[in-house]
């Protein structure tokens, strides 16, 4: 049974912050301006936030994978303004992922394998 089941939309907005901001950013209607293909956009997606960010998305992803697929799919509906999904025509070669699980799965491994995030600390970039 789904534990997400009486929440509204509003409610799952408000227990994914961060990943409700990724889903009006790098993963919203324009994804396409953050990468020339998806994938490309899950992996600068870490690169757009500071530290703090990095680490609540993390936190928020391992949470939102522990739940089921159908807890699962009711959030990504809920945050994301695309279907990573989806074999979309335009822009051309884009690509998608075979389920909503592992669409997250490469978004947490992009913020956990961000190098300020496996630090721990912000890295000053002109360093």
């Amino acid at each position: 049974m789904s534990t997400l089941l009486n929440c509204t939309t509003r409610d799952i907005l408000d227990l994914f912050p961060r990943l409700t901001n990724l889903g009006a950013s790098s993963f919203g209607e324009d994804a396409d301006t953050f990468g020339d293909t998806l994938f490309e956009a899950i992996e600068d997606a870490p690169s757009l936030h500071l530290l703090p960010f990095k680490q609540q998305a993390v936190n928020e992803l391992r949470t939102l994978l522990a739940y089921s697929d159908v807890d699962l799919d009711r959030v990504s509906w809920a945050v994301l303004s695309i279907d990573p999904t989806a074999d979309v025509e335009e822009p051309p070669d884009w690509g998608n992922f075979p389920s909503l699980r592992a669409f997250w799965s490469a978004v947490l491994d992009a913020f956990e394998n961000d190098p300020e995030v496996r630090a721990g600390r912000e890295i000053d970039p002109d360093m």
